[in-house]
């Protein structure tokens, strides 16, 4: 598992820096970053932020708690981004698919069957819902319904 340390030190070597002048970069001290990647001090919730926000990175990414680098606002709006048009009108409802069993052979039918069982077990689905709508319940989240909400209304009209 990655540590924040690393990560910190591992984003400011991609980025070609060194210590100091992302120090200045973030309006931090000469030494903080190097107190950082040492371990010495850990950031602040604040400077984690700024630190999250200048490399495009999500803060779960940075305190190494995930490998997916992406930002919540990223894969979030990612469903507002603009698409072509419709050349049809669509129904105002269509029913969503049945789900289709996933097919599987070989040394991947394990790894289906894994995520199979999850996806089906009652407590991981509660887990995930709870996880969204706790999601949905901050103030971008609620940004992001509302935008949602306006572009399914222009769509309608």
């Amino acid at each position: 598992m990655v540590t924040l340390p690393q990560r910190i030190a591992e984003l400011r070597t991609q980025k070609g820096m060194t210590r100091p002048e992302l120090s200045a970069a973030l309006g931090l001290p000469r030494n903080a970053i190097e107190k950082f990647e040492s371990g010495r001090q850990t950031p602040t919730k604040d400077q984690q932020a700024k630190l999250a926000a200048y490399f495009g990175v999500s803060l779960l990414y940075l305190q190494g708690e995930s490998d997916d680098p992406t930002r919540q606002d990223s894969w979030m709006t990612a469903a507002l981004s603009e698409a072509e048009p419709d050349p049809e009108p669509r129904p105002r409802y269509k029913p969503a698919p049945k789900p289709t069993p996933v097919q599987s052979s070989g040394a991947d039918h394990g790894q289906s069957a894994l995520v199979s069982s999850f996806l089906n077990n009652k407590a991981f689905q509660d887990t995930v819902r709870t996880m969204v709508l706790e999601t949905l319940r901050t103030p971008e989240g609620q940004e992001l319904l509302a935008q949602i909400v306006r572009k399914e209304i222009n769509k309608q009209k």
